[in-house]
């Protein structure tokens, strides 16, 4: 029996149309992907710069803490 050579072409047609579209799909998974780590990357940097600033502002707290109580005469840890 001769094989339908019109089916055969729709086949390849699909064939071609269905591997077109994967390597699409992987291409845009692979920049997926990489915007991924780039933001990943980002936000692990504004962690350590947040980190950073909140030890400053502690450590400016603390030095304004302790000269407004040598301008009262006071240890703020003293209850009462």
């Amino acid at each position: 029996m001769p094989e339908d050579e019109i089916a055969q072409a729709e086949i390849a047609a699909l064939t071609r149309r269905f591997e077109e579209q994967a390597a699409k799909t992987d291409r845009e998974f692979g920049i997926v992907k990489s915007d991924l780590t780039a933001v990943r990357l980002q936000v692990g940097n504004l962690d350590q710069k947040l980190d950073a600033f909140i030890a400053e502002q502690r450590t400016a707290n603390a030095r304004v803490i302790e000269l407004l109580s040598n301008l009262i005469g006071r240890d703020p840890n003293t209850p009462g």
